[in-house]
């Protein structure tokens, strides 16, 4: 019975309520419809490409991968102070000096009976805390220039471009050490081409003629002056002399930690004058701290002073120079008398500018 069935490609189905037999058809052509259906439904379905891909340098791979990263903020407050001179640097606290003790002993090292550099580059290193106001922000990356009282050769070319008007500031501006200078001549030079805006590295304006730099707004883009950046103002003489001699120096976040960021800058040569130097950290750290974040607690956390070849760095004590923590009475004492020292020319060109 069996066979027949098999050869007739037929089933009998008696139903549940006693019925009549019902007979279910399934021939070969039903059959071959169905497999060309299922052959449709799979030309239909999107075929997953595995693409070979060869050896990748661990630099350029998906950083994906969550490591653990040691804090970059060093916090030695827990450990003991050391008794002698002697002792594992790793389980004591870093030796704080003063200004003046750290130049002295790197001139001992630079001694030409050692490293023989006597006039090496003093170089400072500030970590800073970039928590904003709140725990999810940030202090974004700056970069500013520090007016400092003595100069020193910084080894940069530094190009300066002044706009203004009034004969004489024009002259002001040539003898303190302006590039160039000019006026609505030199912005149509700029406009048709005759100057490349791009072969100076700071441009720096007086308020009464702004209305026609507006022009070159396009060109000039983040370089544009304005009162924030103090590119903008009256004392033309005063600006020229910051950018000129200067340290201009920049705030970096790490890119693992968004908490710390790193300032390196150059504040003189072993050779100079010990006050000297420490006049121009002080300057640059005053600098620094007007950048400071709204909220309670340390801004800068560590400064140490290094100079190449050595390896050495020694740590400073920033807080003489700079207030510690935040006070918000200060600050706004501060911030008044910023605005009653602006002139009415600063404080419309500020609102222009904005």
């Amino acid at each position: 019975m069996l066979t027949l069935l098999t050869s007739i490609r037929a089933l009998a189905v008696r139903q549940p309520t006693g019925e009549a037999l019902r007979c279910l058809h399934l021939t070969a052509v039903t059959e071959a419809a169905r497999k060309g259906t299922r052959e449709k439904a799979r030309k239909k379905k999107v075929k997953v490409e595995v693409k070979k891909v060869g050896f990748i340098p661990h630099n350029q791979r998906d950083k994906k991968i969550n490591v653990k990263r040691a804090d970059k903020h060093v916090d030695d407050s827990w450990k003991q102070v050391p008794k002698d001179d002697v002792y594992v640097g790793r389980y004591y606290r870093w030796p704080v000096y003063t200004v003046a003790e750290a130049i002295q002993c790197h001139r001992e090292t630079h001694h030409p009976s050692m490293y023989n550099v006597p006039n090496a580059s003093l170089n400072v290193e500030i970590e800073l805390n970039m928590q904003g106001e709140k725990a999810t922000r940030f202090v974004d990356n700056f970069q500013r220039m520090a007016m400092i009282p003595h100069k020193f050769h910084h080894g940069e070319d530094r190009k300066i471009i002044v706009f203004t008007k009034e004969n004489e500031e024009i002259t002001k501006a040539r003898e303190a050490g302006a590039t160039l200078v000019g006026g609505v001549e030199l912005i149509k030079d700029i406009t048709n081409g005759e100057l490349l805006l791009s072969d100076y590295q700071f441009i720096i304006a007086h308020p009464n003629i702004l209305a026609e730099l507006v022009a070159l707004r396009g060109l000039m883009k983040r370089k544009f002056p304005n009162p924030k950046s103090e590119t903008l103002g009256t004392n033309l003489a005063e600006m020229i002399t910051k950018f000129s001699n200067g340290i201009s120096y920049s705030a970096t976040k790490d890119e693992y930690q968004q908490n710390f960021g790193l300032i390196k800058a150059n504040v003189g040569t072993l050779d100079m004058d010990t006050q000297h130097l420490e006049e121009n950290i002080r300057f640059l750290l005053q600098d620094v701290n007007t950048m400071r974040p709204k909220r309670d607690g340390r801004f800068i956390t560590r400064v140490l002073l290094k100079s190449a070849p050595s390896s050495e760095q020694l740590k400073i004590d920033p807080f003489v120079y700079i207030p510690e923590l935040y006070d918000k009475n200060v600050a706004k004492v501060s911030k008044e008398a910023k605005m009653e020292a602006e002139t009415p020319e600063q404080q419309v060109a500020a609102a222009a500018a904005n």
